[in-house]
């Protein structure tokens, strides 16, 4: 069981700054929304005390930008949404995850055989 969980954890810490990015792609979103929306995929396991760290080093690595926004029920939230570099970033990755998944598809014998 701990191999099992040391297994997804290191896919997740891998994979998860770029399912943050694909999230604001074409719509800011607030950081609670974000933890809700992760929070539905049960692989991905993430929680506040993942994400909220995650947008800040995302925000300070110039991959997200921010900007408090006035909210209809209750306190300003913060909206973060995709910089220029983050936008790249996101296409490089899925460049990248393209030919990585399909390598290790058919090396580990989940994918087609070539």
């Amino acid at each position: 069981m701990a191999e099992g969980a040391q297994l997804a954890s290191g896919l997740r810490r891998g994979t998860l700054e770029f399912c943050v990015l694909a999230m604001v792609e074409f719509e800011d979103r607030y950081g609670t929304e974000v933890v809700r929306r992760l929070a539905e995929e049960q692989t991905l396991a993430a929680t506040e005390g993942t994400i909220y760290p995650l947008l800040s080093r995302l925000r300070r690595g110039g991959m997200l930008d921010s900007k408090w926004a006035e909210s209809p029920n209750g306190p300003p939230r913060r909206y973060y949404s995709l910089t220029p570099a983050g936008r790249s970033a996101l296409a490089h990755f899925r460049a990248e995850w393209v030919s990585f998944r399909q390598t290790v598809d058919r090396l580990v014998g989940t994918g087609e055989i070539a």
